[in-house]
């Protein structure tokens, strides 16, 4: 290394040592977040809490100008993306429901739920590699939420990706097949997302390295298109994880390769009427510099989040847990340079939730145990449009006994001006979203990789036990169990649980997909 190369690396890792507070610590919040520890994990040291800021916003000279960025200039349009979510499917179409991760179906929660189907016969298994070993994958795991959607043709069908390596299509009514499965080449471990305009279209991606784009409107569903994550010069992985999102003719996502990627799906029609498309490549955004991953040791830097959309802004995070912003005004021309970055410390898995002002609520993982952890702890509400200190309130999540691992795997859920959470320690925590407090707590195991959602005046959370539980929010700070629901096997729950009109719909690790209701709930809601 020459003198001036390690003068440059020296000054890009300088900006890795995290400044002072930006202001006092809030003895209140404290006092709450302990109170809390000391009851959910007794004997457990917790992090540090604080209000601490870590920009990394232009430490690399490569982050608006990366030199693997991919743009093909050809035909795009250089109108500026008019990004408002405008849903014409009734349906739950995408992981958590919307572009900002907040949406989570429609009721009513069945008040006294049984299993009204059960979806195969046989267990959904196959076999993948991760690294040198072979295992056995059966059912459906993180993300996994169903997507449900209400057809021209009347017809309330599930779409779902599965560990047997295939996408299946089930009627929401008995649990029968309505389409031939559509396979791939390894295990589907993400959410899928049907068109939100209506198009006879699903986009997912599949461990098998492909993001695919397949259409609905022929006899079987059949391939478009597909894009090969392994065609970028990509870091760590090579698979999808993440839900894409389409918005006016845009597709976003992130893979775990650790890029972001923009495309322009030109979506048509064939003159037999079939649906088209033919997407251009707009941007294709390396996640990660030199002077992160130096700063983590490793290069575990994938996307495995979900991308959310607000204000015409993409935001997601790595496994590095850089939380990134960027502006789409001009993604037509393929540029979107970046209005937010910022370093959480440890592996972001869960998804980004927008709430209503634009502020930016990130669930953290605490594998790494980096000083960072202790100063921000694994819940984090930013402002993002404060980019210098986006930092307004921050929570320790500490590990569990077991295997020593804190923070959170699910995405929290939003309610009225409370959040809900489920850690990898097993505590459900309703936290308001204001201040940061943390007003409850219930245990609900270990693993709880689940994520919670919210309908109506109910909270459900699917748990690592094979539980279903049911609570009452009519008092949103207090939850009240109403219920609890067992599958059978009483497999491990990771994947979120759909809801629609009075059915609950899940996978579970032990093969199945599982459908929960009462029928007289279901026929009325259909009439409604």
């Amino acid at each position: 290394m020459t003198e001036e190369s390690g003068r440059v690396v020296d000054e890009l890792l300088g900006r890795f040592r995290a400044p002072a507070p930006s202001r006092p610590f809030h003895p209140a919040r404290q006092t709450s977040v302990f109170k809390w520890i000391a009851a959910a994990l007794a004997g457990v040291i917790a992090g540090g809490i604080g209000a601490f800021i870590y920009e990394i916003h232009g430490t690399d000279p490569q982050v608006h100008t990366d030199p693997d960025l991919v743009v093909d200039p050809a035909g795009i349009s250089l109108q500026p993306l008019d990004l408002h979510a405008r849903q014409t499917v009734p349906g739950l179409l995408q992981f958590r429901g919307n572009p900002t991760r907040s949406y989570y179906g429609t009721g009513p929660i069945p008040h006294e739920p049984r299993i009204l189907w059960r979806y195969p016969d046989m267990p959904l298994c196959a076999k993948s590699r991760v690294g040198a070993e072979l295992s056995t994958w059966c059912g459906t795991g993180w993300t996994g939420q169903p997507a449900i959607w209400e057809r021209p043709d009347g017809l309330t069908e599930i779409v779902v990706g599965t560990y047997d390596r295939c996408v299946h299509f089930l009627n929401a009514e008995n649990g029968r097949r309505t389409r031939r499965p559509f396979c791939t080449g390894d295990i589907i471990k993400g959410s899928v997302t049907l068109d939100p305009d209506g198009d006879p279209l699903l986009y997912f991606g599949s461990r098998d390295n492909k993001l695919r784009i397949v259409a609905l409107d022929r006899p079987s569903p059949v391939e478009l298109w597909s894009m090969d994550a392994d065609f970028v010069p990509g870091i760590w992985n090579n698979d999808w994880d993440g839900n894409p999102t389409v918005i006016d003719d845009i597709l976003l996502d992130g893979g775990e390769n650790g890029y972001f990627f923009a495309l322009k799906l030109n979506r048509d029609y064939d003159p037999n009427g079939r649906v088209q498309v033919s997407p251009e490549l707009l941007l294709a955004f390396r996640s990660w510099n030199d002077a992160l991953l130096a700063e983590l040791g490793d290069e575990n830097v994938s996307i495995e989040n979900s991308v959310a959309v607000y204000d015409r802004r993409v935001y997601f995070a790595n496994s590095g847990g850089r939380v990134l912003g960027l502006d789409l005004h001009q993604i037509h021309a393929g540029r979107a340079p970046v209005v937010f970055d910022f370093w959480a410390g440890d592996d972001i898995d869960a998804s980004i939730v927008v709430d209503h002002d634009g502020m930016l609520y990130v669930a953290v993982e605490l594998e790494r145990y980096l000083p960072r952890s202790d100063e921000l702890g694994q819940l984090l509400k930013l402002d993002p449009y404060r980019p210098a200190d986006p930092v307004l309130w921050s929570l320790s999540v500490p590990p569990s006994f077991a295997d020593f691992k804190g923070g959170i795997w699910s995405t929290p859920a939003l309610g009225e001006g409370v959040l809900y959470v489920t850690t990898h320690a097993g505590q459900l925590l309703t936290v308001d979203s204001d201040t940061g407090q943390v007003y409850s707590t219930h245990a609900v195991g270990p693993h709880a990789w689940s994520s919670p959602v919210v309908v109506e005046d109910k909270l459900l959370v699917a748990t690592c036990r094979g539980e279903l539980r049911c609570y009452s929010i009519l008092d949103p700070l207090s939850p009240r169990l109403e219920w609890t629901m067992r599958i059978p096997t009483g497999a491990c729950i990771e994947s979120t649980p759909a809801v629609w009109k009075g059915r609950i719909v899940i996978g579970a690790r032990d093969g199945y997909i599982y459908c929960f209701g009462q029928p007289e709930d279901w026929t009325a809601a259909l009439v409604r």
